[in-house]
């Protein structure tokens, strides 16, 4: 969850990187009196996502700055929409105007990117998630942006749930343990509240893992024709999740082939920055 204080503390030291000692060009040419009134334009559409973080650069610059947002995060907006004004003294305005764009043209850009693979899989029943392939330190941030563009999240972190994926699973084959009663063992060990997922790249892996009792299991690389015999096969029995080689190009197919979650690590890993600029009045 992106909480007030997360955003302060990330945007408080984008800022302080930005300019450590003071933004010496401002100060040097813009007279303290002065005032600013900026626009935040799209320069081609979008979904909206990142106006707190917006906001935020402006207000621990200089608290006197007003942002009023004309849209909210998740809404969808057309070329030369104005998606906030920014008001207050100028040299305040210049100096926090790159760090909230960098912020919000990113989140805006995983948004968007994230609504165009909602769209596609919209006549089915699976629903888009995304993984932790994202940039250190900012996952809250651009997790936030992919529930504004109408996806899900995955576990946030290493220590919110368990997913066994091919490499747990090779370490334990090669000392002989059996797959189910490893997981058998994990899942007694856990509290009742912990989910657990297990990966899988073969179909002849399933039964095994089935067996175990596991909350869901993410079919990895799989063809369609694989993907539906695997559906078929778990009948029901735990969440099937698809994963590996997702593309707006193949999400349909995918999603057509009856499974419940689709991860698509180019959600966060892929998404270009959306084009925003702010433009600016000095007065």
């Amino acid at each position: 969850m992106l909480t007030t204080s997360m955003i302060d503390r990330v945007v408080g030291a984008a800022l302080e990187e930005d300019a450590p000692w003071g933004d010496i060009t401002s100060e040097a040419l813009i007279p303290p009196a002065a005032t600013a009134r900026a626009d935040l334009v799209a320069r081609e559409p979008g979904v909206f996502s990142g106006g707190d973080v917006f906001a935020a650069a402006f207000r621990l610059t200089d608290a006197r700055i007003a942002v009023d947002r004309h849209v909210e995060d998740g809404e969808s907006f057309h070329t030369g929409a104005v998606l906030a004004v920014v008001d207050g003294p100028a040299r305040g305005v210049l100096t926090a105007e790159r760090i909230g764009l960098n912020f919000v043209q990113r989140m805006s850009g995983i948004a968007t990117l994230t609504a165009r693979y909602v769209d596609e899989v919209a006549h089915t029943g699976a629903r888009i998630a995304d993984t932790r392939k994202t940039t250190p330190l900012l996952r809250a941030f651009e997790r936030h942006a992919v529930v504004n563009g109408g996806g899900h999240n995955h576990r946030f972190s290493l220590s919110d749930a368990v997913m066994a994926k091919d490499n747990h699973l090779a370490v334990l084959t090669k000392k002989g343990v059996s797959v189910t009663a490893a997981l058998q063992g994990a899942i007694a060990r856990l509290p009742h509240t912990t989910h657990v997922e297990v990966e899988v790249d073969r179909l002849d892996q399933i039964e095994a893992v089935l067996a175990a009792g596991i909350g869901t299991i993410m079919l990895d690389n799989f063809s369609l024709d694989d993907l539906r015999r695997g559906v078929e096969q778990i009948a029901g029995r735990a969440t099937v999740e698809a994963s590996g080689g997702v593309t707006l190009d193949t999400v349909r197919a995918i999603a057509e082939t009856g499974v419940d979650v689709i991860s698509v690590g180019a959600l966060t890993h892929s998404a270009g920055a959306l084009d925003l600029g702010l433009d600016i009045r000095i007065s």
